[in-house]
């Protein structure tokens, strides 16, 4: 079977020290579901399996043992070029997601083409129970919708997020942060209004005032905005 090809190819891969030090990164997948493959392997591995007919097989044996075969996955599905099949099988996939890292290696690149199609599936992710599903979609908001397809209403998508998981804030603290450095004035009130709940609110102002892009002027307005916790 494939799988068990690509289970083989990834242990041949395997570096233990980098496995260790991973595990420390991603506390919430179990230390033995990692084997410890460096991602540019991961990369180059994906793409010479992308050339392959028969990686459904791969692609539809979910869970996924491994951590790195969810890396492994994650980075196949950033390659399809059909949209339609990409987005079903991330789709598919979005349920098994455990993790910060695996979440946010899935980048298809087909979706740059079809921006208008993905909003849909986007508030679809957003409206999920499942936390790495919103965290997901967040990251797309992030990713594909922040330059020239910018409109307001898409921050407004981010800020009614209200969650009690840190790595869906931590990613909504991030979104904005990225959005005050490319669409300054029209997040501002997001913040001058306190339309966060005060940790993510604290966290974007935090990000935003250790990036390059936001100005030392900005910054120093930012600063003022955070918010003080009451004793």
């Amino acid at each position: 079977m494939l799988t068990d090809e690509i289970r083989a190819e990834l242990f041949r891969l395997q570096d233990p020290a980098y496995r260790d030090f991973q595990s420390h990164l991603i506390p919430t997948v179990a230390p033995e579901r990692m084997i410890g493959v460096r991602t540019p392997e991961l990369r180059k591995f994906a793409k010479e399996l992308g050339k392959r007919t028969d990686t459904d097989e791969f692609l539809e044996n979910l869970p996924h043992r491994y951590f790195d075969e969810d890396q492994l996955h994650a980075f196949l599905l950033s390659e399809m070029k059909d949209y339609g099949e990409c987005l079903a099988a991330v789709e598919r996939f979005l349920p098994f997601v455990n993790n910060w890292a695996t979440c946010d290696q899935m980048s298809p690149r087909v979706f740059r083409k079809h921006r208008t199609e993905l909003l849909q599936p986007i508030r679809d992710w957003l409206a999920s129970e499942q936390p790495y599903t919103v965290r997901f979609g967040v990251g797309m908001l992030m990713e594909h919708y922040l330059d020239g397809d910018f409109d307001p209403t898409y921050p407004e998508m981010a800020a009614r997020l209200r969650s009690e998981e840190y790595y869906v804030n931590m990613m909504i603290a991030w979104y904005f942060a990225t959005a005050l450095a490319k669409q300054y004035e029209a997040v501002l009130p997001f913040l001058e209004e306190q339309r966060l709940d005060v940790w993510t609110h604290n966290k974007a102002i935090q990000k935003a005032i250790e990036s390059r892009r936001i100005t030392p002027e900005q910054k120093a307005y930012l600063r003022g905005l955070k918010i003080k916790r009451q004793k």
